[in-house]
């Protein structure tokens, strides 16, 4: 494949990559979500998953790899990054990529190239809809409790995709290029400023 280009004079430019998280990627949660799969949808379907989300990660790292970006210009966003004041966004993410998770160490390596990762996600935002999904994971079948559910984490959603587009706006400077990874529910694109120029690479699994 030869090297994706772009002319490097547009004033803002943002590369969108849809990802699927993988189990390293859900912390706390990550035995909590595997049992309620293996429940559903069983052990061979649950291998399976595996597969196919380590096959997304082995291409995107490929398309990615193949960006021809100036990394000393390049900002990362990163959904589920939460911004923090103290500067730990790196080693949460290195925290991830020693478990791990294949986003994170996507991550690292392009950082190690010179790239600069920012906290991208609300952490108020973050952690209602971690508590949502401790919640989702006990609805036992109750389909009233299940679609309120539904509705609060669309609202979350909502907000959580009004906060990364202001902190891409807010932070991705002329001369700059950003890559964004988020999940393929997201819908940060109309959000954004009209003079970033938006890019959409992969396309997310399927299955995801």
């Amino acid at each position: 494949m030869s090297s994706l280009k772009y002319n490097h004079s547009m004033s803002r430019k943002l590369f969108v990559i849809p990802i699927v998280h993988t189990q390293a990627d859900m912390g706390e949660l990550s035995d909590s979500v595997k049992s309620a799969y293996l429940k559903k949808m069983g052990l061979q379907a649950w291998k399976r998953k595996k597969e196919l989300i380590n096959r997304f990660w082995s291409d995107l790292e490929k398309v990615v790899r193949e960006l021809d970006i100036p990394y000393m210009k390049t900002k990362i966003y990163q959904d589920g990054l939460p911004v923090c004041e103290d500067g730990r966004e790196i080693q949460i993410i290195e925290q991830l990529a020693s478990s791990g998770s294949l986003n994170h160490l996507l991550l690292r390596r392009l950082i190690e190239k010179g790239a600069k990762a920012l906290g991208t996600e609300s952490p108020e935002l973050l952690m209602m809809e971690y508590n949502l999904a401790l919640k989702a994971l006990d609805t036992s079948g109750d389909s009233i409790k299940g679609d309120n559910l539904e509705m609060q984490s669309g609202e979350i959603l909502r907000r959580r995709d009004e906060f990364i587009a202001e902190r891409i706006n807010g932070t991705l400077e002329p001369g700059e290029t950003g890559i964004l990874f988020v999940g393929s529910l997201h819908n940060v694109i109309p959000m954004l400023d009209p003079d970033i120029e938006v890019v959409s690479l992969m396309k997310p699994l399927a299955s995801s």
